[in-house]
This record gives C-alpha cells, sequence and structure tokens, in this order.
C-alpha cells in the first residue's frame, strides 16, 4: 500500500507539471481564452481544479468532499484578473491535494470518506480525482496546444521520435521505477 501511496503522489505531480508546462506556454491573455461562450477557458479550468481539490481534500478524512463553502458553479465564471491570481489559485489547490495525500497511512486507505454522502474507500477517493484532474488537466493541454500550433513545444514523446525514445529505455537496466522518473 506504501507503493500505492507514492504513486498516486508520482501520478498527481506529474499532472501538476503538464499542466503547469502547457501554461508556461502560453501569453497572459491566451489563459483566458475561450473557443466559444459555452466552453471553458485555461483560467476557468485552473479555478475549478483547484476548488475541486480544495473542497475534496481540506479535513480530507473527517468531512464531506463537498463543502458547504464551495461554489463549483463560479469556478466556470471568470474570476482572475491575471496570471499571477490564477498560479496563486493553482498551487493552493495543489498544496492541499498534497498534504493531504502526504499525511496519509497505508491504512487510512480503507477508510470511508464521504463526497456528496456517498461513501468511498480513501483509495475510491484518491482515484477519482485522479481521473478527474488529468481529465481537466488535458483539456488544458489541448487548449495551450491549439493556440500555440506550429510553436507548440511537446510534452510527451514527440512526433516521429517513439523509437529513439524506446531505444533510450530499452537501453537501461530493467529496475523498479516510476515511469515519470526520467520524463
Amino acid at each position: 500500500m506504501e507503493s500505492y501511496l507514492n504513486s498516486v503522489v508520482k501520478q498527481f505531480k506529474y499532472y501538476r507539471a503538464l499542466g503547469e508546462k502547457a501554461m508556461a506556454q502560453l501569453q497572459d491573455e491566451q489563459l483566458f481564452w475561450q473557443y466559444n461562450g459555452e466552453s471553458n477557458s485555461i483560467a476557468m479550468l485552473v479555478s475549478h481544479i483547484s476548488g475541486n481539490m480544495l473542497s475534496r481534500f481540506t479535513d480530507f478524512l473527517t468531512t464531506d468532499g463537498e463543502k458547504p463553502w464551495r461554489n463549483r458553479d463560479a469556478e466556470f465564471m471568470d474570476r482572475f484578473e491575471n496570471r499571477e491570481q490564477l498560479m496563486n489559485q493553482w498551487t493552493k489547490g495543489w498544496s492541499c491535494l498534497m498534504d493531504a495525500l502526504e499525511s496519509l497511512t497505508a491504512e487510512d486507505l480503507e477508510r470511508i470518506v464521504y463526497i456528496r454522502n456517498d461513501g468511498h474507500t480513501v483509495t475510491e477517493a484518491i482515484n477519482r480525482q485522479l481521473a478527474h484532474y488529468p481529465y481537466h488537466i488535458g483539456q488544458i493541454v489541448f487548449i495551450a496546444k491549439m493556440l500555440k500550433n506550429e510553436d507548440w513545444q511537446t510534452l510527451s514523446i514527440a512526433r516521429n521520435r517513439s523509437v529513439d525514445y524506446n531505444s533510450r529505455k530499452f537501453s537501461q537496466d530493467k529496475d523498479r521505477r516510476h515511469f515519470t522518473d526520467d520524463v
């Protein structure tokens, strides 16, 4: 179970880095761009991800993950004035998540926590968010990639570079490591 906790922390850190690397490639005004009135800007996605993290992981083991103070609908409105505010909110959410995860023990993983009165084991609650946040971070990356167009700097194995990547990976000795260790 310790390996599970270590793995999920690494996974979350990996997705955080993907989001940050995508946003770092953009001009400030591009963080607020929307394809149309029904679509989300990167700023809205950051607001939602952070709001969800703060709600789910504040007092994670002892209170319902949908806090009475959370206003989910407001997360999808323009609320940041600039990149600094956006990134401060992003950091606040990630800090709350990481603090909660890093305080867990293997014994906590079978405890029951609630999200909107639905009981989850701690493992299930973590897995739920490990699916949710990358879903939205993928949207952030996609929007950023569209906006950058041919100037986009890839965040994964570059096109037509799979053979090189695999060659490097297979030149290493077999060893137990997390896939994010050398990304």
